[in-house]
């Protein structure tokens, strides 16, 4: 028979492994990345940076066709893959003009390190400083777009460097919503270390701002992104996929979705 004790022993021990092993429960990374021609898409220069703790980071650049440096957008992904499984976004960007940053987080796509929510604020610096630097960007015309994890990655880089314009698809409150929806059994409030508390941060935003959700998502309800944007304070427009699951190609880069972003970015460039 077990004891009080021996209870609260095995609870105990549960718990440690989860603080142990969350980052894992939260990061998916896929190494292997294959080429852009593997994967049909065009006009890609393979790149690489230097963030400011020593990792040097992979990514694509897409150009757009035409002479004038057009709207650059910066993607911040999700939390699982690599560059390549955004390559049908940056795709149907570049048929609308604009030219596009795929990068891979560190562990990602086969970059060094290992992800966290401070290493993932670092590479979003590394990329935006990379692309300032190109003399075919115009720094002033970056647009950011994140995907679910990544609006956090996205907002968070906002709050220090205004960007243009920002997208966010499938944005959360914090990460212990999130994790508390999905695991209410738990305290995840406290065992949380990555918490990305993005509805703090999205009160200090002030450039447009377009929130992308899925009516059907079970990742991130459709209530939580309402409430992100409900908190924002900047010139905003939501648009919902009625229909759209969390992983569906709708919000990856469905027609809908694709019209609703080139429709936000004409009207203020």
């Amino acid at each position: 028979m077990i004891t009080a004790a021996g209870y609260v022993a095995v609870i105990a021990a549960a718990l440690a492994l989860i603080w142990t092993m969350q980052r894992r429960l939260m990061y998916f990374p896929t190494g292997s990345v294959p080429t852009p021609a593997e994967i049909g898409l065009n006009g890609v220069e393979p790149v690489t940076f230097e963030t400011t703790d020593g990792l040097e980071l992979s990514g694509w650049f897409v150009a757009a066709s035409g002479s004038s440096p057009p709207v650059t957008i910066l993607v911040f992904n999700g939390n699982a893959g690599n560059r390549a499984h955004r390559a049908p976004l940056a795709a149907a960007f570049r048929r609308h003009g604009y030219q596009v940053l795929l990068l891979d987080y560190r562990g990602y796509g086969g970059n060094p390190g290992a992800p966290s929510e401070s290493g993932l604020a670092v590479d979003s610096r590394a990329a935006l400083s990379y692309l300032a630097g190109r003399p075919d960007v115009d720094a002033s015309r970056i647009v950011y777009f994140g995907e679910s994890l990544g609006t956090a990655v996205a907002i968070d880089l906002a709050v220090e460097y205004p960007p243009a314009a920002l997208i966010l698809r499938s944005p959360f409150t914090s990460m212990a919503d999130v994790g508390q929806y999905h695991y209410p059994f738990l305290p995840v409030r406290l065992l949380l270390r990555d918490r990305f508390q993005a509805i703090d941060q999205i009160r200090q935003i002030r450039v447009p701002l377009l929130v992308i959700a899925g009516g059907r998502d079970r990742i991130v309800p459709i209530a939580n992104s309402r409430r992100l944007y409900d908190a924002a304070m900047a010139p905003k427009t939501l648009t919902v996929l009625a229909n759209a699951d969390h992983n569906d190609y709708a919000l990856l880069a469905g027609d809908e979705m694709i019209q609703a972003i080139v429709r936000f970015l004409q009207s203020l460039m």
